[in-house]
């Protein structure tokens, strides 16, 4: 099966059954290489009432390598950097774990996961996962706040790529 076959087909599948909580589409009708997901926060957690985006992007070799999957949508997380970059981490993404066996649905599920179960001990904000761990009141208060800050209203896709793109940018020249 083509690359391009693969992801129409999984595509096809995200959209027929998504995850709880999460609408999928296409970045660009003409591409089927990005995707936009408006992911809800899941009940019962301090991310609930949000709404955030992810943008999966997947390489013209998918799926012999891995998707990318950032959230578009800041938020206060121990496995998502704090920038808007908002690159996760997530075993099954990692290259050494990636299987051409595995499906989008499988690392949305896992995304969503996160939000109702960080992994602390495998964090890329290790700031974050300490006080995951050690005072949760004040981690809780943070991520709430992110929400209310960042997480309300409808998901602003290209807002996010032009704060990143400033943020490389601005990386680059110091």
């Amino acid at each position: 099966m083509t690359s391009q076959k693969r992801i129409s087909k999984e595509l096809a599948d995200c959209m027929a059954n998504p995850p709880a909580g999460m609408k999928i589409e296409l970045a660009n009708e003409s591409d089927i290489h990005k995707w936009h997901i408006t992911l809800a926060g899941p009940p019962s957690t301090v991310y609930a009432g949000g709404t955030f985006g992810l943008v999966v992007s997947l390489p013209a070799d998918y799926p012999f390598k891995p998707p990318l999957v950032t959230f578009a949508t800041r938020i206060y997380h121990p496995n998502v950097t704090n920038d808007s970059l908002g690159n996760i981490c997530l075993g099954a993404l990692k290259p050494e774990n990636w299987k051409p066996a595995s499906r989008l649905l499988g690392v949305l599920e896992a995304v969503r996961g996160l939000l109702i179960e960080p992994q602390p001990d495998d964090p890329l904000e290790a700031r974050i996962a300490d006080e995951y761990k050690n005072k949760r009141a004040d981690f809780d208060k943070t991520a709430r706040n992110y929400v209310s800050r960042y997480a309300k209203g409808a998901v602003k896709f290209d807002a996010l790529a032009a704060s990143a793109a400033k943020e490389a940018a601005a990386a680059s020249s110091s």
